[in-house]
């Protein structure tokens, strides 16, 4: 959503002096590189930031002055070496992610670190987004100080929760990332921002507005789009080939047409109760795997820059529908999407005595694709142990990839490995009121068992008549 007045003022104003001082020092500024870490690593960091803030909280004074109407009011103080003025940029995009109000901001020298700066900031913030929006700060900053956060981790527990959770990572931003193909096309960057103007004013529930697509970008979708078309009958598992050559019946694909969400989202409810909402770029992995656990796809509109039609370092339409939407529109696929990790983004299968291709990164990258099925990566047994802590590139091949003997058996698996995690309490996924329930005292335990006699029923009186 769009900030206050006062607020987008006070933070444009700083981000543009912030813009200022990155161009002034483009040459010593570090290079982006692409992740390395697996999603089970980034969302266990983002887990851990926010733990340690929080036992922070109790040996330091208090900062949270007012709580009203679901605000908060925060100091904040945190350093950033004067060498990594992209951080600073970073730094303020967070706060402007996050919708929070900047009332006063003043900077010193660091008596700690030298050659850097230690901030002060006080803003107004949503008080569900404070622990996210300290964390991500931690991400780019050093010494973050503060001495209240919300003591629980929050987690949506309805679907329409999820309208809280479009806090973006600011990696592969073409307003900041300078390896990033549009980074120099200030048309592409506001093309982009448009775009992702929708998702965040979008809300659940709204249906999806459409995207009037430039020649431009049909044509970027068209050159990726045939080449993928042909690979796909050698290189992609029958389930794909199916799904795909339905959204070609029902949802407009096709070469020359880039499909809209809306149209995408009402067919893969239809087939396997998912949903797809726009976002505006890359999520933590914290809510990403969120809006999987209520079967909600988090999808991108924009595509990527003409210039690099083969690869994006980043998620786009390319990646999301030609990737990920034709295995979401498989059923047996799908329920085990609502678990996520690594293989469903480079995963391969057996069928029929060859390899094929099922997960998203592969599917919507011709090279990619290509390479996971040459001799030259290292293909191991899919092993939910081994595969939730692989580290992944986005800037180049993945060296290893894990061969699944079928769905059904990494789903199995996958089922196995999720009951040796230790947690406090467990959750149990309501289709019928698409919310989470927790299932922390006997009698709502005992209420899900009843809901699986009544089920176990019905199939056994199916079963009868049939026999």
């Amino acid at each position: 959503m769009p900030l206050s007045s006062s607020s987008t003022s006070s933070t444009k104003s700083i981000r543009r002096a912030a813009s200022e001082l990155e161009r002034s020092d483009s040459i010593t500024s570090p290079r982006f590189l692409g992740r390395r870490q697996s999603l089970i690593e980034d969302a266990r960091k983002e887990r851990e930031a926010a733990a340690a803030a929080a036992d922070a909280a109790e040996a330091s004074e208090q900062i949270v002055f007012e709580e009203d109407n679901g605000k908060a009011l925060l100091n904040l103080f945190f350093t950033l070496r004067n060498s990594k003025t992209p951080a600073l940029s970073r730094t303020l995009k967070v706060f402007e992610t996050f919708e929070a109000k900047i009332q006063h901001l003043e900077t010193r020298p660091c008596l700690k670190l030298k050659d850097s700066l230690e901030y002060f900031v006080r803003c107004e913030v949503h008080l569900s987004d404070v622990s996210t929006l300290i964390s991500s700060i931690k991400r780019n900053a050093e010494d973050v100080k503060t001495t209240r956060e919300v003591k629980f981790h929050w987690f949506p527990k309805k679907i329409a929760d999820l309208d809280k959770c479009h806090h973006l990572v600011t990696k592969f931003d073409p307003d900041l990332d300078q390896d990033h193909p549009g980074f120099t096309d200030p048309a592409y960057r506001q093309r982009r921002k448009m775009i992702g103007d929708i998702a965040f004013r979008y809300r659940h529930g709204q249906l999806i507005p459409r995207v009037e697509y430039t020649e431009e970008e049909i044509g970027t979708w068209r050159e990726v789009y045939s080449t993928l078309r042909d690979l796909y009958i050698t290189h992609a598992c029958s389930e794909y080939l199916e799904s795909l050559r339905l959204l070609e019946r029902y949802c407009g694909y096709s070469p020359d047409n880039i499909p809209q969400l809306e149209d995408v989202s009402c067919f893969i409810k239809e087939r396997t109760g998912f949903l797809l909402r726009p976002v505006a770029g890359l999520l933590s992995a914290r809510d990403f795997l969120a809006s999987l656990a209520f079967r909600v796809f988090q999808c991108t509109q924009y595509i990527r820059h003409a210039s690099s039609p083969m690869h994006s370092p980043e998620p786009d339409c390319v990646h999301e529908l030609l990737g990920h939407v034709p295995m979401l529109a498989d059923r047996t696929f799908a329920q085990f999407s609502q678990l996520y990790w690594f293989t469903v983004e480079y995963g391969l299968c057996k069928q029929n005595g060859e390899v094929r291709a099922y997960g998203a990164g592969l599917l919507s990258s011709y090279g990619e694709l290509v390479h996971s099925l040459s001799d030259e990566p290292e293909t191991r047994q899919f092993e939910p142990e081994a595969a939730a802590v692989q580290p992944y590139q986005d800037q180049t091949y993945q060296p290893v990839y894990f061969v699944s003997e079928s769905f059904s058996d990494a789903k199995e698996k996958f089922r196995g490995y999720v009951a040796g995690i230790k947690r406090p309490f467990s959750v149990k996924f309501d289709p019928y009121t698409s919310s989470v329930e927790v299932l922390d005292n006997p009698l709502k335990i005992q209420g899900g068992l009843e809901g699986v006699k009544d089920d176990l029923k019905i199939l056994t009186d199916a079963l009868s008549v049939l026999s």
